[in-house]
Order: structure tokens, then sequence, then C-alpha cells
């Protein structure tokens, strides 16, 4: 990194000049440059130089900044200038003008720089103060590196509560660009891989196996958070294959529950083209919070309580026949270098026999469903062992290196 880092201020310069005039002069007092990207759609100010307007935001994703203040819709406006904000980061990125970002703001301003701040990569430094940064902000921030500071007060006026935090958040900022990182990270060992509770024994043995012959294994917390990660992680190259042991996500997203990763989970290994082993880990179950927080049209299915605030679900033969088409489809999608693997005797810890979950007539419907829907060219391959047993983590690691070749 630079000595001199640049910090790219995002903000709505026509509305709060003067706050975010003191913000650029605690970066230059920290020894960085400034390039201010002016996201108000209203008009800018003359405290200080602006490197790209309004108009050229809107322009990114082409939109004419007179007719969006003629429209006069705020909610509209928003998410223009979020999306064009985004689309100028990534290209200002791209041709390395800035080596970190900060905004700030009330409810637009905090909207309008995290949305901006999706597209750019992990490892780029990110701060936003906000008045929300107390509130539950998942939604907006994703799975990118984005540090929140709490305004305490309204950023909107200069006062003494505000000044010294925006002063540490500069200086925070401006010593984040100074930790020495690789500029270029090789990928070529590194391996995805998901996990849940109920299929950590199988993880951490393909893990061992994997790392014995000399890969890194970053292992994701199938949460919804974890899945979303693991995703947009492949999507920008991290990764030379993905072992996807636990895929329960796609059944919380299928019965609401409270781990859904969305629904593009499960098919950015395809779209980018890297080998992947899929297993339909923890498909035996939806996961809910408290017993009292399942909705009421579940709440004669078979629970389980895993800890007081996590409740588990069953999954029935009619939505794991759902479930295998939607995994079947998505890996149909971009057939590549995939692969199924099916543990015959369980899905998940508590779904073995003489277990809670123990019901093979829905795996059954499962596994055909899967079959039915799968591509011919991808291999399904059923095993006779527990996804928990090491020798389907053998398998598992067996085939992955074989599409690896």
């Amino acid at each position: 990194m630079a000595p001199k880092p640049t910090i790219l201020m995002l903000g709505c310069f026509d509305t709060k000049a003067e706050i975010f005039a003191f913000l650029r002069t605690c970066l230059l007092d920290q020894g960085a440059e400034v390039l201010a990207v002016n996201v108000g759609v209203l008009g800018t100010t003359d405290l200080f130089p602006s490197a790209v307007e309004a108009k050229e935001i809107c322009e990114a994703v082409s939109e004419n900044i007179a007719i969006l203040r003629a429209k006069n819709d705020r909610g509209y406006a928003m998410e223009i200038m979020g999306r064009g904000a985004a689309m100028v980061l990534t290209k200002l990125h791209g041709q390395k003008k800035f080596d970190a970002v900060i905004g700030m703001g009330g409810g637009s301003g905090t909207y309008l720089t995290l949305k901006a701040m999706q597209l750019l990569p992990l490892g780029i430094p990110k701060i936003c103060i906000s008045t929300l940064a107390s509130k539950d902000l998942s939604d907006l921030i994703g799975v990118k590196d984005i540090l929140l500071m709490p305004s305490v007060v309204d950023v909107a006026a200069l006062n003494s509560i505000i000044k010294p935090i925006i002063r540490q958040s500069a200086a925070a900022l401006v010593a984040m660009c100074r930790v020495k990182t690789r500029s270029s990270i090789s990928t070529t060992r590194r391996i995805a891989i998901s996990m849940f509770g109920n299929t950590s024994t199988c993880v951490e043995y393909c893990t061992k196996l994997l790392e014995a012959k000399g890969f890194e294994v970053m292992t994701f917390h199938a949460n919804g958070i974890g899945g979303k990660a693991l995703e947009s992680l492949a999507l920008e190259g991290c990764f030379v294959a993905v072992l996807d042991i636990t895929t329960t996500e796609l059944a919380d997203e299928l019965s609401g529950g409270v781990c859904s990763a969305g629904p593009n989970r499960l098919e950015a290994a395809g779209k980018i083209g890297i080998p992947q082993v899929v297993v339909p880990g923890c498909m035996d179950m939806v996961n809910f919070g408290t017993m009292d927080s399942v909705p009421e049209k579940y709440k004669k299915r078979q629970l389980y309580s895993w800890v007081p605030t996590v409740t588990l679900m069953r999954t029935n033969e009619e939505e794991n026949t759902q479930l295998g088409k939607i995994l079947a489809d998505k890996l149909s999608q971009a057939p590549g270098r995939s692969a199924v693997l099916f543990p015959e005797k369980g899905l998940s810890q508590i779904d073995s026999e003489g277990n809670a979950f123990h019901d093979p007539e829905s795996n059954q419907a499962l596994s055909k469903s899967i079959q039915e829907n799968l591509k011919s060219e991808i291999p399904f391959v059923s095993l006779p062992f527990h996804i928990n047993d090491q020798d389907f983590a053998r398998e598992a690691i067996k085939k992955l290196l074989e599409l690896m070749k």
C-alpha cells in the first residue's frame, strides 16, 4: 500500500456538505488524499472539489439527473443513485483510483453508502458512519467486510459528539490502508466447503484429507449468511473448487426457514465453471428459532429442539421431491465439472437409524427426484454410508480430486 493512500469519500454533498468537509479535513490530516463522490440528487457543494457528481452517477445506469429531480420520488431516486454509485465505484476501483472508501448518513446516506460498497471485493477497507449502526443492516451489508461506526447523534451538523467519531473513523480507515497485505493471493490451492453442526464430523475429516494434500480449506457455516458468502466469493474467483457438503439452505428457502441463503444458492460454481461435489447434507431439516417461533402451519410437524433457540423441522417426502428438483435444476444449468454424492444411511447427525429424523422414505424421495431431474452428464453416486462416516468423506474427496484433474 502506498504511504499516502487515496480515500474515496461518498456522500450527499447537496444537504450534508459541511459535515463531509470536516471528514475530508480529518482524512487529509491523517496523510491521505481524498476522492469525493457526490450522490446528492439536488446539487453539490463549493466547500471542496468533487471528482464525480450525481450526474455521472445517474449516467452510469442510463438515467438522467434532470428527469430524476423532476420525478420527485425519493425512493426511486435512492434506488437509482445506489445502483449508479456501485457501478461507478467498481469502475474506479478497477482503475486503481482509491485504496479505501468511507461514507456516512442517516437512513438515506446509510443505504447509499452500503449499496455502493456491495460490488467492491473483500479486503478493500470500508467504513460507514451511520445513525442505524446498532440496527440489523444484514440485508444491506450482505457478505461484505463493511465496518459500521455508530454516529450516536444524527449525521446532520457538526457538534462535540460527532466530531471525535468522525476523527476516529478517518484515523482508523487510513491505518487500515497501511496494513500490508499480499497484492495477489493464489487461489490454485483453495477449496470452499459448507458445514452445519449436523455435518461437522464429515467436514472435519474432509478438511484433514484436503489439508494433507496441500489445499487451504475455507469452511462456511450453512446458516444463510455463510451460503451467501460462499457464493459471492466463488463468483470473485476465490476458489479452485467447492465441496458443498451442506445444502440445507435450499430447504430453508423452500419452506421459509431462518437459514435461507436466497434463491441463488448452489449456482456460483457452475456459472464460473469450477469443479464442485454436491451433497444433500442436512436437507432433512428446516431451521427455525424457538419452538414458539415455528409457523402455525408447521406446529404439528416433526420438530426437534437442537438448542433452546434453534428448532429443526423434518422435511417430508413432498418437500424432498421439490428439493431434489431444485438441486438438480441448479446443477443442470451449468453441468460443467459437477457431481452429486448421496449418503444412503442418513443426511445429518440426527438422521441415522434410531435417531429423531431417521426417515428412509423421505430420503428416498429426495434421491429419486435428484436423479430424475439431473442432466445425464452429471454423475449421481449413491453410497452405502452415513454422511458422517469417514468412508463417505473419503469418497467425496476422491470424486472432487477426479473432477479437478
